[in-house]
């Protein structure tokens, strides 16, 4: 218990810019290292997590610990993934009201910004690549992207369109 508590803190400690900035970090301690998960698991639990309400690497850590220990370990996972965030964004928090107007603080942020921007883009690729996204699919990730930046669609709407797409087309291979 104890080491799934650790691990998602250490995650959540050394990860800057969100939850899918996390996903690189998820992946060589949950599929690399702790063999906790393989890679199409992580990328199931990955789509699942983005589909279900909350904080997308709590979301994974409570679906990893859940699977390794039950309740306590979902528990344990939460809190070893939220806990290190928490208290970052606390000691923020009671300081950066002073710093922000600071140039060379500001700069730091403009710096960060596009680091952060890699960050997210890598998973983004690393998973198209484990969902077998190719030249003759690669089009139904653009048009989800397009829907829900340029036309506004809600995301559920483009997640439900998919699953009864996934299924339509799974049913007319059988």
């Amino acid at each position: 218990m104890l080491e799934l508590f650790i691990t998602f803190a250490k995650i959540g400690l050394f990860t800057i810019g969100g939850g899918y900035a996390m996903i690189p970090l998820i992946k060589q301690t949950v599929v690399d290292e702790k063999q906790w998960a393989t890679e199409e698991e992580l990328m199931d639990l990955i789509a699942v997590a983005q589909s279900c309400p909350g904080v997308f690497a709590v979301n994974i850590s409570v679906f990893i610990g859940y699977r390794m220990k039950r309740l306590p370990g979902a528990l344990m996972c939460a809190l070893g993934a939220a806990l290190p965030s928490f208290f970052i964004i606390l000691a923020i928090a009671m300081f950066f009201s002073r710093f922000r107007e600071n140039p060379v603080v500001a700069s730091i942020f403009r710096g960060i910004r596009p680091a952060v921007a890699a960050l997210i883009a890598t998973p983004v690729f690393r998973m198209a690549r484990t969902a077998n996204i190719n030249i003759y699919n690669v089009w139904i990730p653009i048009v989800a992207a397009l829907g829900i930046w340029l036309l506004g669609f809600s995301p559920v709407y483009v997640i439900l369109i998919a699953a009864l797409g996934g299924y339509t087309y799974g049913q007319l291979i059988k």
